[in-house]
């Protein structure tokens, strides 16, 4: 890639709105930032990769190998002491809310005892809020989402402790 093929690709990137490009091939690796957004010009960045050096993804799936068996032990142990509890899903794709409206309290907070049919939170979808209500009685144990956070269908929202 000679000077002429990059000036216009920084053009290209500049006119597109993009904040940042990163480009990688064989010998080279560029990284241009707009700094749209930001009070300082940050700099463009041209990097030439030597042929013979390990590609940084190599390094680092080699300490990711090596840290996995206390990472799975971690998740496992985790799995273990959540499974006696009930996991209360997202019935729709949307926008969680723990609140109402801005101005009034939670539905439900960490210890809560709920009963079947109590509203646990709601979920914006296509400006409809729709009320999330539990299926089982029990005491909220976890919130696993954060207030105002983009959900998945079936993504765990609450776990209840229905003893």
């Amino acid at each position: 890639m000679d000077i002429k093929e990059i000036q216009s690709l920084i053009k290209f990137v500049a006119k597109s709105g993009a904040s940042e490009v990163k480009l990688e091939m064989e010998d080279i690796k560029i990284t241009i930032r707009t700094g749209k957004g930001e009070s300082s010009q940050e700099p463009t960045f041209v990097q030439h990769i030597p042929m013979n050096a390990p590609m940084p993804q190599q390094a680092i799936q080699q300490q990711a190998q090596g840290e996995q068996p206390s990472v799975e032990i971690t998740k496992k142990a985790e799995a273990a002491e959540d499974d006696k509890y009930v996991t209360i899903k997202s019935p729709i794709i949307g926008t969680f809310y723990r609140k109402p409206a801005p101005d009034k309290p939670v539905f439900v907070e960490v210890g809560s005892v709920i009963k079947k049919g109590d509203v646990l939170c709601v979920i914006e979808a296509m400006k409809l809020f729709n009320d999330i209500e539990s299926e089982v009685s029990g005491k909220i144990v976890k919130v696993l989402v954060d207030d105002s956070s983009p959900v998945e269908f079936d993504q765990p929202l609450f776990l209840v402790d229905p003893s």
